[in-house]
């Protein structure tokens, strides 16, 4: 049983911030449109955001702002403690943080719900959860003086990951020490999110100490052998691609539903390069057989949740010049910032946190021969962990129905392992 004083805390957060799902609106209209039957437990969830369907279910919620450095206002979920198990607030909880990946948010972790939900699964387990939201997505689009709005001046959107890692995961890792009063923690990262971990680490490398543990969920970084068509094809033209979404007025990619339903109507064709990349991502999780698709209105009102144009233009980098290195400006601006006239490469030596690695055999976007090249430049593995499902892929690490049996519960265990080793 919670106590009252929790929920009444909870509810009161999210009061404070009352706010619908990224794409309510739109999962509203296509219900409506297509005459979908779902249940009304999917279609009241579908309406709220992160902070709502965590109070809704009986959880803890605070709501936390930071400012980086360099201006940018970001929001922090913090579950700090279980509903069911270890239900009461302890100061002396490890602490667990989540950063989710490219186009997504906080709302990744939850969305499964209660008994499913990575979140969940660890507050339960014992853990303080806390979840990040990286610049530019629906619940961190917020800056000092910068308008993410403008169709005149794109300045909010000229990042890409180098900075998330660089400027937003201190700010969250800092503040999350400072109000615990404790001194370490440890880092899970899907995909995008396992990427800025490792820029942080690389280039700030006193932050290493801070981590009890990395926990890489299929952490994106050399993109050798990535085989996903669009990025493919798109990747000889990463040195366009950001300077002509600038000329046409905009800065961010998939974070208007109008913008995404014209792409699917125009681009999403079979025999299109972007072919996989829709099938993946805007059209195809009904059509996944180990997805729940009872919760697709769920899924599609949280994803995409918004990114720069140079986080996609900074991947196609990768590819192109098959470095993971920092952003490639040109070559003038690279001598002023960087000191060369080409970007340096992330020294990877630095990254000396325990590293444990998952994968998935059928994973597209993070092939698993790439993560054994991420492997074999880190200092401090203890270990890669394949998913015993062989069709295990990039999206169920936090969509698949069976990612609490095949990954979170094990999960757990190597964060205990890691506790362990401190």
């Amino acid at each position: 049983m919670v106590p009252k004083i929790v929920l009444l805390v909870a509810l009161a957060a999210v009061a404070v911030n009352a706010r619908r799902a990224p794409h309510a609106d739109y999962v509203e209209n296509l219900i409506k449109s297509s005459g979908a039957r779902f249940s009304s437990d999917i279609l009241e969830d579908s309406l709220l955001d992160a902070p709502g369907l965590i109070a809704k279910y009986g959880y803890p919620i605070e709501i936390h702002h930071v400012t980086t450095s360099d201006g940018y206002i970001l929001e922090m979920h913090r579950i700090p403690h279980g509903r069911d198990e270890h239900n009461t607030r302890d100061p002396s909880k490890p602490i667990a943080f989540i950063m989710h990946g490219l186009l997504s948010s906080s709302a990744d972790f939850i969305v499964k719900g209660p008994g499913n939900a990575l979140a969940y699964v660890l507050a339960e387990a014992g853990y303080d959860v806390w979840l990040g939201n990286a610049r530019g997505n629906f619940y961190s689009r917020n800056h000092l003086s910068l308008n993410p709005s403008s169709t005149f001046n794109q300045n909010f959107w000229k990042f890409s990951w180098d900075e998330i890692g660089n400027f937003d995961l201190p700010a969250f890792i800092d503040y999350i020490l400072e109000t615990t009063g404790q001194s370490k923690l440890h880092y899970i990262g899907h995909s995008q999110g396992g990427t800025t971990f490792l820029v942080l680490n690389s280039l700030r490398p006193e932050y290493n100490e801070k981590f009890i543990s990395f926990q890489g969920l299929a952490p994106a970084s050399f993109m050798n052998n990535n085989n996903v068509s669009m990025f493919q094809s798109l990747a000889p033209f990463e040195n366009v691609i950001e300077s002509t979404a600038y000329l046409l007025g905009f800065g961010e990619v998939f974070g208007d539903r109008e913008f995404i339903a014209w792409f699917k109507a125009n681009y999403c064709d079979e025999g299109s390069i972007f072919a996989d990349f829709c099938s993946s991502t805007i059209t195809g999780l009904n059509e996944r057989e180990f997805y729940n698709t009872t919760m697709v209105p769920l899924f599609l009102s949280h994803v995409p949740a918004g990114a720069s144009i140079r986080q996609i233009a900074h991947y196609g980098q990768v590819i192109r010049f098959e470095a993971f290195r920092r952003y490639n400006h040109n070559g003038l601006t690279n001598m002023i910032v960087y000191g060369s006239w080409n970007p340096p490469e992330y020294d990877l030596s630095k990254v000396t946190a325990p590293s444990y690695l998952h994968y998935g055999a059928s994973d597209k976007e993070v092939n698993y021969k790439d993560l054994h090249i991420l492997a074999s430049r880190l200092p401090n593995v203890i270990g890669k962990f394949r998913i015993e499902r062989e069709t295990f892929n990039h999206y169920d690490f936090i969509w698949g129905i069976d990612a609490r049996q095949v990954l979170y519960d094990k999960l757990v265990y190597y964060m205990k392992d890691a506790e362990s080793r401190q």
